[in-house]
């Protein structure tokens, strides 16, 4: 061999023995594995003894076999529940949150594990394990999001617990702790309602990365234990204060729900497997902010074949209908997108009237996916007419006398009818009083109500101009002979113009009689 060529035939085989080394001990350098792979969520449902599977649990669950990698073995007896992937530390190696729970333990918490990459033993390792206010696995939602506004991305896992009650759990990562406490806790919140997060837009500066942006609200819902009615509710609202680096309450609201006749409202709220499923079996059209329906818009629940269709922005999504808990004010139910098995969506649905239905709907995970439709708000059932409902046809609607002799209470105060054609309406002792009229439109009974002028001090607002005209649903007798008043009356704004009957879409007034006055 020649001499000269022979240092150069060495250099040669010492890179190409450097090169098959790395390629062996760090393949993942040369992945061309697109960024956006980190901050994919990857889910594994656990069904339930005796709960419902889909026909494609089986190929579905081969997939995420295939798909689902947990970097470091659990002990035994823990069942992984939910998976985070993503970059925490931004050095290029992906870490993991675990979501798991322990099934042989009594009302056993839903754990978080935080997976990491030890660079001694070129192995990954459980640093972290800590509890959270979960305890049903089928109820877990986990995510990441930028709650506080500084880039800070916190893991939100939300669930259910053993009594029933949302919960929501809060970490976020702590760079000076150490990796002893890698995050820190910044809320726990369990009601026996629902939990939301109220996002509000960012400025341009914080989606350039330029400045931080406004710390997201958290909405809790529970039940007003000062009232008697049931779907009256308090909201209680937490802010993040930067100081402590905790959510604190920030300021508590009162919300009325509708007057609702309380032998049906038990009913529906009992509990009871299948009550509440069977009354939202139906189509429902989304209510704008306006109070309009929007028919553009709906969701049809069909509990009998597990399946919920969301349409919107002239597009059609449809889940499988996977689990359901009952909850104060009506049902919690996961579910899990048909062409995107990854993709799930939890529904917390609320009862609003015997005719809609209050939804906060929040997505499992993040696609890169623009959907513009937002499913939060209220919903009209579809077999309603412009939002008033359809009379029961084994109710005979009845005439209501010009003027009745009656009391009755309601959701704005205690209403009394006089035959002279004067009505009293007191509400927290105020009076107002007026005048009203029962009288027919095309064969419907409608209620038109005059107040009175207020007087204020000094000053007098005359208002004798008002007119609030009322669709009057009538239920019981009547007698316009004796001028008996009908046991229950139900009544729906609407406006009276050269087109006829115009409906305002308010939500209706229950008027119930008052015995014994």
């Amino acid at each position: 061999m020649n001499r000269k060529l022979l240092p150069f035939t060495i250099i040669v085989f010492m890179l190409c023995t450097a090169g098959i080394c790395v390629l062996v001990l760090r393949p993942g350098l040369f992945s061309n594995q697109d960024k956006q792979e980190h901050y994919r969520t990857r889910i594994i449902i656990p069904y339930e003894t005796g709960s419902y599977v889909p026909d494609s649990a089986e190929a579905e669950r081969m997939a995420w076999e295939d798909s689902v990698s947990i970097k470091a073995s659990l002990s035994d007896g823990e069942i992984v529940i939910s998976v985070l992937n993503r970059d925490f530390d931004g050095d290029s190696i992906e870490e993991q949150i675990v979501a798991f729970h322990r099934p042989m333990e009594a009302a056993s918490p839903v754990y978080l594990s935080y997976i990491v990459y030890d660079e001694k033993s070129q192995s990954y390792r459980r640093l972290w394990n800590v509890p959270t206010a979960a305890t049903r696995p089928g109820t877990v939602s986990l995510y990441t999001q930028d709650l506080t506004g500084n880039r800070n991305e916190c893991i939100l896992l939300t669930g259910m617990n053993d009594m029933g009650e949302q919960t929501m759990t809060i970490f976020q990562r702590d760079y000076l702790a150490g990796d002893e406490q890698p995050f820190v806790k910044i809320a726990e919140l369990q009601i026996d309602g629902s939990i939301a997060i109220q996002e509000t837009g960012r400025s341009l500066a914080y989606q350039q990365g330029l400045s931080n942006g406004q710390p997201f609200l958290i909405a809790v819902y529970g039940p007003d234990t000062a009232s008697n009615n049931i779907l009256d509710q308090m909201e209680v609202t937490y802010a993040f204060n930067e100081r402590t680096g905790l959510y604190e309450q920030y300021k508590i609201t009162r919300i009325p729900g509708s007057q609702i006749e309380q032998h049906r409202l038990k009913e529906l709220l009992s509990g009871e497997k299948g009550v509440f499923e069977n009354f939202i079996h139906d189509l429902w059209y989304y209510v704008s902010p306006q109070g309009t329906l929007d028919k553009s818009q709906y969701i049809y629940f069909d509990p009998a074949n597990r399946e919920i269709i969301f349409f919107g922005d002239e597009t059609q999504q449809v889940f499988n209908w996977h689990q359901s808990s009952p909850t104060r004010y009506g049902l919690y139910v996961s579910s899990q997108n048909v062409s995107v098995t990854t993709m799930r969506r939890n529904l917390d649905i609320e009862l609003e009237s015997l005719d809609s239905i209050r939804l906060r709907v929040s997505e499992d995970l993040r696609l890169k996916i623009i959907v513009s439709a937002s499913w939060n708000g209220s919903y009209r059932r579809a077999g309603t007419i412009a939002g008033v409902s359809v009379k029961n046809t084994n109710q005979t609607e009845r005439n209501i006398a010009s003027y009745i002799d009656a009391v009755y209470d309601s959701s704005l105060g205690r209403l009394r009818f006089f035959r002279n054609g004067l009505y009293e309406l007191s509400s927290n002792n105020i009076i107002q009083k007026g005048r009203y009229v029962f009288f027919q439109v095309n064969g419907q009974n409608l209620l038109e109500l005059r107040p009175e002028p207020q007087v204020r001090g000094s000053e007098s607002r005359d208002n004798s101009n008002t007119r609030l005209i009322y669709l009057v649903d009538t239920a019981g007798k009547n007698d316009e002979r004796t001028n008996s008043a009908p046991e229950n009356l139900s009544l729906s704004r609407v406006r009276l113009g050269a087109t006829g009957i115009q409906y305002l879409h308010e939500g209706q007034i229950t008027l119930m009689p008052v015995e014994g006055i």
